[in-house]
């Protein structure tokens, strides 16, 4: 029995249509879940380790997850169309706005307010973050809600000491500064020149005598 094609009618077509493009849909719709599972667990490392590292600016860590954030909240590709979130948006914003403060040079006078200002806007860029991720936390507690003990500050600011002292001194700018306070002698051997300094000065001033012994070598026959 012959198939003819025009007796089929718009519901078949559509239940072939489906069959034929069901497992394309399935395998598509599973790597765009994929896709979005991998952006979000990359924001979520980069938030992790700015949180975890929060006391800790100058470790290898933070910097690398500061280095991250272009890529991890850089949006998505859709039909060649790059798109990006506000949320997204305003972490990149916060983040060029810390980044900048972070190259701007100043002096000693200036640490203070440097230091203030640069705690403000790496709390704004934390807040972002936590936004776009889905975390509830305010400023105060981004701010304020780490721990650091004492001796971790302490042991930091004198490692940074310590290597400003070295390229100082590996530069010729400093000298390093030594006091000789007492060199090893020997004390009999000490006693023993200090007495025939003192006898071969008396006898130089006529104030002493000077022993002298005159052998006479044998001829030899």
């Amino acid at each position: 029995m012959a198939f003819n094609l025009s007796q089929l009618d718009t519901r078949d077509w559509l239940v072939i249509a489906a069959t034929i493009t069901g497992p394309i849909l399935a395998v598509q719709a599973q790597k765009w879940v994929e896709r979005l599972r991998e952006g979000r667990n990359r924001k979520l490392w980069v938030f992790q380790q700015l949180m975890a590292t929060r006391a800790a600016r100058l470790s290898a860590e933070h910097v690398q997850a500061l280095n991250m954030i272009d890529l991890a909240f850089y949006g998505s590709y859709f039909f060649g169309i790059h798109r990006r979130s506000k949320t997204e948006q305003l972490v990149i914003d916060a983040w060029r706005e810390y980044h900048d403060h972070l190259g701007t040079k100043f002096d000693n006078a200036a640490a203070a307010v440097w230091n203030t200002r640069a705690d403000e806007l790496f709390t704004n860029l934390l807040f972002a973050i936590a936004k776009d991720v889905h975390y509830k936390f305010d400023r105060v507690q981004l701010k304020k809600g780490v721990y650091s003990p004492q001796a971790h500050g302490d042991l930091e600011a004198e490692q940074r000491s310590i290597r400003k002292l070295v390229l100082k001194l590996l530069a010729g700018e400093n000298a390093l500064k030594m006091d000789v306070t007492s060199f090893p002698a020997d004390e009999e051997a000490l006693k023993v020149q200090l007495a025939a300094n003192k006898a071969l000065s008396e006898a130089l001033t006529g104030k002493g005598a000077l022993n002298v012994i005159v052998t006479r070598d044998e001829p030899v026959a």
